[in-house]
């Protein structure tokens, strides 16, 4: 049995401070974990639940020539719980691991339940207490309370963007004398996505509506910063039919069985195991309800459908990591406090978690008074760590996993792939030590 030893506060119960707390409490360490929800909620979360997904069900690529399927298969080695549970909710997606996001909420908080060590604290903590070893992972939509404690902290103006969700739609609505299963090239089974095929007059009317509709508007801010992985489709709307053409309505690789390629293609991907529910790929909007709904029955296939989840925008809060935070995530003037997940300007599912690992490591290293972890920039958890703490603090953005942020580059995907995962192997060896 584990001897119990120092508590370390956690802050947040998302991927980031899920997965922060796992390692903490497997190895010993006795754990409070606050997560607000659901006596305070948020703009987008609908649950309680620990690690709930929020935007997309889609972990991305699980392929290791993109760095986001690299990026998992690093966490794997280290026995990452948001891992071994995106596994077990796993669905139909193609080449990406897409999940049925209430599985993988009930899979995490099972694995977390097994520590005695562990406390689960359905509350708000107002105020960090730099005297304690604490790893925020509140996310972007922190409360306001606690937004003030980390702004007394970091000495600097908070930074932020609005991040969208996409409508989620019940499948047995769907037209399938129009809609068509297609994977993107026949990757997976081939099968894996539900496809609306536009003609040019389509989408011509549709790219119009989509310009004219009423917007929901944006509450305490005027100037409105949107992450471009996320971008709104009305925003893409606005910058020109083919932002929208090469981008989620792309047709390339989603020819008809009879070998014709629509004008445009609207995707939907599995939202959940039962394959009841899909979401509309790359459809983040804030469009209003109304309009949202006229707009989406105009898409051939989606005429008499059923739209489940509205799509929303909501405010992401992040820190300028680079002014704030060493390469560890730690903080540099209050060395007992880490930050983990979208707060530090990691962005994306498998970003979030991957930090909330390395930044749990490097707490015990910081603890037990011994070296912090230096985990190689060649690996891609590494190259993020370094990335969120020597950017331009002056222009300082979220940023997703990706080939550009690792160290000593080489053409060759498959030989970077295999290189990082070496280094990772080491860096685990070491830990069992």
């Amino acid at each position: 049995m584990l001897k119990k030893m120092q508590k370390i506060r956690v802050i947040g119960g998302g991927l980031a401070g899920s997965e922060a707390s796992y390692q903490l409490a497997k190895r010993g360490y006795e754990v409070e974990l606050y997560e607000m929800r659901p006596v305070v909620k948020t703009p987008a979360h609908e649950t309680g639940n620990l690690a709930e997904l929020v935007c997309s069900n889609s972990f991305r690529s699980d392929q290791l020539s993109n760095a986001a399927g690299l990026l998992k298969e690093e966490m794997r080695i280290l026995d990452s719980i948001i891992m071994e549970s995106a596994d077990k909710a796993r669905i139909r997606a193609g080449s990406a691991l897409a999940v049925d996001r209430v599985e993988l909420s009930k899979h995490v908080e099972a694995k977390l339940a097994q520590f005695e060590n562990l406390t689960i604290i359905k509350d708000e903590l107002k105020e960090i207490d730099p005297s304690i070893p604490t790893i925020v992972a509140t996310g972007p939509l922190t409360s306001s309370n606690l937004s003030k404690s980390i702004q007394g902290l970091v000495d600097d103006e908070a930074l932020y963007f609005y991040d969208a969700v996409a409508p989620i739609v019940d499948s047995e609505t769907i037209n399938f004398d129009i809609a068509y299963r297609k994977s993107r090239y026949d990757k997976g089974d081939g099968k894996d996505y539900i496809n609306c095929p536009m003609t040019r007059d389509e989408f011509d009317a549709f790219h119009r509506a989509v310009i004219e509709a009423e917007l929901s508007p944006m509450r305490d801010f005027e100037d409105l910063k949107i992450f471009e992985g996320c971008m709104p489709i009305e925003e893409m709307a606005k910058r020109g039919p083919k932002t929208m053409t090469f981008g989620p309505l792309k047709p390339v690789g989603l020819e008809k069985d009879d070998g014709s390629r629509p004008y445009a293609v609207v995707q939907l991907r599995q939202d959940n195991a039962a394959g009841t529910l899909y979401n509309l790929v790359g459809f983040q909007t804030r469009i209003k309800w109304g309009d949202q709904r006229r707009i989406l029955q105009m898409i051939p296939g989606l005429e008499n459908v059923d739209i489940v989840r509205y799509g929303v925008m909501h405010r992401n809060t992040f820190i300028n990591s680079p002014k704030s935070l060493n390469k560890h995530y730690q903080m540099n003037e209050y060395p007992n406090v880490f930050f983990a997940g979208q707060i530090t300007g990691v962005e994306g599912y498998i970003e979030s978690s991957a930090s909330g690992l390395y930044a749990a490591l490097n707490m015990i290293k910081h603890i037990e008074g011994e070296t912090l972890h230096d985990l190689s920039n060649e690996t891609i958890m590494g190259s993020m760590a370094h990335y969120v703490s020597n950017a331009n603090p002056d222009n300082f953005q979220p940023m997703n996993a990706n080939y550009g942020l690792v160290a000593n580059r080489i053409k060759d995907r498959d030989e970077m792939a295999q290189r990082s995962l070496n280094h990772v192997k080491e860096f685990e060896s070491n830990l069992s030590r």
